[in-house]
This record gives C-alpha cells, sequence and structure tokens, in this order.
C-alpha cells in the first residue's frame, strides 16, 4: 500500500494545472448510457474513482476507451441493467447508473452505494424522486430494485439540496413523459455541466444555475463530445497550499466563478489575489489572520474544502471555528492534524481551532480524500518529515497530486510501504 514521505518546511512558488472535474465527469459518464452510440469527454484525469466507473459502465455492456485524457463511451449495446455490489460498494458516484438505466432499460438493479466513510449519506432523496416520476422501488438484499413501463413527468420537491439526488432525476426525466419540476435542486458548478451535456444530447431543461429546474420530455438523446470543467476542489486545494506558502502561487486552468466563496474566505485571511479569466494568483500573507467557516450547498463553502481549510487556519495567528452542516461527522483529519501539533478542538460537532506558530512532522493516516488532501498541505509546511499512509484514498481525486506539488517546490515521494 502507498504512502507519501513529505518533507516539510517548504516554500512554494510558481504555476500549477488543474485537471477536470472528477465531481462533474463521473455523472457525464452516466449521462452516456442515455444516449446510443460513442459519446467523447475530453479533459478527463486519470483518477481511480473514474477507472471504477468505467468498469461498472463496461459491466452493463459500454465500450469505454481512455487515453490522454479523453474517454470515450460507446452505449449502444447496453442491456445488462445490473450494478453489482462488488463495483458499486467502492464508490457512491455509481447510484447514477440508476436513473440512466430505469429511463433507457425500463428496470434498474443498483446496490446500496459505498465511499468515503465520512458519514451517513442516504439515498433517499433519489429513490422518492424516482417515485414521483412512476417508478415502483423494492430494495431487497442490499439491492435497489427500480422499475417503470413508462417514467412520467412531475412536480419533485426536495427535501434539502442534494447534488446526486438533482443529477440521478435529471437523467431519469429527460426521457421521461411530459414535463418534470424540480424545486430546491442543487446548483453546484457540477449540476450545471450535466445539465450542459444532456441539452448537448437533446434534452430540453431550463433554469440552469437556479433551484428551479424544468424538464420537457423528448423520445431520444444523441451522442456527443463535450469539454468537461476544471475541478473546484482541486483548484481551491492548491490555493490554499499557495496561502501557506511565501512566495506566489498561480493556479491555472480553472473558472474563478466556481470559488467566489473560498476567494472571499482567502482574503479575510489575508491573501492577495490577483483573479483572471482562467487562472488565479494567490499572494500569501505574512501573518494568516483567523476565519470562521460554515459549509453550505452551493454557492456555500464547499464540505471537500473544509479539512483543508482546517489546516491554514491551524496556522493562524488566533481562534477559528469551523461547522460542516453538509457532513456533521466529518472530522476525522482532526485527530490526525493534532499529531502534527495543531491545536483544534471539537465541541460537538465544531472544529475550534487555535492558531499555533508551526506544526511539526508526523507519521499520519489519511481516512478519506479530501482528508488525504489536508494531510499533505499540513505536512509540507510542518517542521520536519511527515509519512501520510492509505494515500489510495487521495487517488480518487487527485491525478498525481505529488508531481503537481513537487512542480512548485514540494518534496513529496511517493513508495510501496
Amino acid at each position: 500500500m502507498d504512502r507519501f514521505i513529505i518533507e516539510g518546511n517548504r516554500n512554494l512558488s510558481g504555476k500549477i494545472q488543474v485537471s477536470g472535474a472528477k465531481n462533474a465527469i463521473l455523472p457525464a459518464m452516466a449521462t452516456c448510457l442515455l444516449a446510443p452510440g460513442k459519446s467523447v469527454l475530453r479533459n478527463v484525469p486519470s483518477l481511480i474513482d473514474l477507472k471504477s466507473m468505467a468498469h461498472l459502465l463496461r459491466v452493463l455492456g459500454a465500450r469505454v476507451v481512455y487515453e490522454n485524457g479523453m474517454m470515450s463511451i460507446d452505449s449502444r449495446d447496453i442491456v445488462y441493467n445490473e450494478a453489482p455490489y462488488e463495483l458499486v460498494s467502492k464508490m457512491r458516484a455509481s447510484i447514477y447508473v440508476l436513473g440512466p438505466l430505469l429511463a433507457r432499460l425500463g428496470e434498474a438493479r443498483v446496490s446500496f452505494p459505498g465511499g468515503c466513510a465520512i458519514g451517513t449519506r442516504p439515498v433517499d432523496l433519489h429513490l422518492s424522486a424516482l417515485e414521483a416520476l412512476g417508478a415502483t422501488i423494492e430494495i431487497e438484499h442490499g439491492y435497489i430494485h427500480a422499475t417503470a413501463e413508462k417514467l412520467i413527468g412531475a412536480d419533485i420537491h426536495f427535501a434539502k439540496s442534494s447534488v446526486g439526488a438533482t443529477i440521478n432525476t435529471l437523467m431519469a426525466a429527460v426521457l421521461a413523459q411530459g414535463q418534470t419540476r424540480l424545486f430546491n435542486a442543487a446548483m453546484e458548478p457540477e449540476v450545471d455541466s450535466t445539465i450542459d451535456l444532456l441539452n448537448k444530447m437533446g434534452a430540453k431543461i431550463t433554469g440552469t444555475g437556479s433551484t428551479t429546474l424544468q424538464i420537457d420530455g423528448v423520445e431520444e438523446l444523441f451522442p456527443v463530445e463535450m469539454q468537461m470543467i476544471s475541478d473546484r476542489i482541486e483548484a481551491g486545494t492548491f490555493l490554499i497550499a499557495g496561502a501557506m506558502s511565501t512566495q506566489p502561487v498561480t493556479v491555472e486552468n480553472l473558472d474563478p466563478r466556481h470559488l467566489d466563496i473560498l476567494l472571499d474566505k482567502l482574503r479575510l485571511a489575508g491573501c492577495e489575489l490577483d483573479v483572471q479569466e482562467k487562472s488565479i494568483t494567490v499572494i500569501p500573507p505574512q501573518v494568516i489572520k483567523p476565519v470562521d467557516i460554515l459549509t453550505l450547498p452551493y454557492p456555500g463553502f464547499p464540505t471537500d474544502l473544509q479539512a483543508q481549510f482546517t489546516v491554514l487556519m491551524s496556522l493562524a495567528d488566533g481562534s477559528s471555528y469551523i461547522e460542516d452542516t453538509i457532513f456533521p461527522d466529518r472530522f476525522m483529519h482532526v485527530a490526525e492534524l493534532n499529531r502534527l501539533q495543531a491545536n483544534i478542538r471539537m465541541e460537538r460537532n465544531i472544529a475550534r481551532v487555535e492558531g499555533v506558530p508551526k506544526l511539526f512532522g508526523a507519521e499520519v493516516m489519511a481516512t478519506d480524500l479530501r482528508a488525504s488532501a489536508a494531510l499533505v498541505l499540513a505536512g509540507m509546511v510542518a517542521e520536519g518529515s511527515t509519512i501520510v499512509s492509505r494515500i489510495y484514498h487521495i487517488d480518487r481525486g487527485y491525478d498525481r497530486i505529488e508531481e503537481k506539488l513537487n512542480s512548485i517546490g514540494a518534496k513529496i515521494v511517493r513508495e510501496d510501504a
């Protein structure tokens, strides 16, 4: 099992590139099931999660080819409607095949999903939305069995904002008969990307960028080619890394509009930012100021940057409070950061971060994808060496993160433990 050996106290400087967005590409891959023929996705990084999804699509009958940042998915021969436990248990995003299989084949049997251990993430919103469209849902032996002779448009009110439920419902509703309206739909850029892809395929969806979406069902969809959006979480991770350095760091191939709330928080922390059309340069402060964080659905502060921002606040001059309303239990990185001599105390589901002058290297263990990134950032600025084990988590969402960070001055070695 691989681990990172990180030499700390490094100063970063230079330019670093952001890859395509994992959380947009995963639903895009599932969307390709709806359009018989070969679709092509561009700006696709090499990630474990994307390879897992490709394997699942192949099991369903698709032909998937990935090379040089381009993925082609030929779904004309999709006949198998079951996503088995051994594949779905590895990755929560596998649930995205539920809507497309139901819409195209009239039946889907999908195992309950797995993924990072960051708290309970039920799929009840997905299921209730599909039932509203006329599907019959049965739970049998750990599988979701959905059937429908014909999906019929409906008004669907989500009890809470959910990216996954919004996307799954969109993929099912585009081939439903009549009109569907989604209320309290998620507004994340990854949702907008899915809408863009579906509309390119011939769907009729309006309301992009709002919490109310209207879908007028169509008879069929057609394969297309599409450039995928950049990964705002990877971009945010690199910007936070730059905020902890002493020299400017430029993060390229991003969309600043997707990062407004993070940029506001970085400015409050004392950073200067040079924002261009597709890049942001962060000029770190001499003294990091404390900033409170409350994670919320987009356009609020993203839960996927909570752990990384906690590292930044661990070096602030003062106290800050971090509360995660999306996944209240997502604080397993706190104990590991305290092993690096951070001073963080949990008060119920809120982290109170008392800034310290310096972190110190130690052996730590990654518990999930974003916690892994946080520990890498902490190790880069800590005094001495840090060993981060179980880094298979980070390979799920970051393409060669050690090579990218080494290119701007980090010293991270991957080794087989």
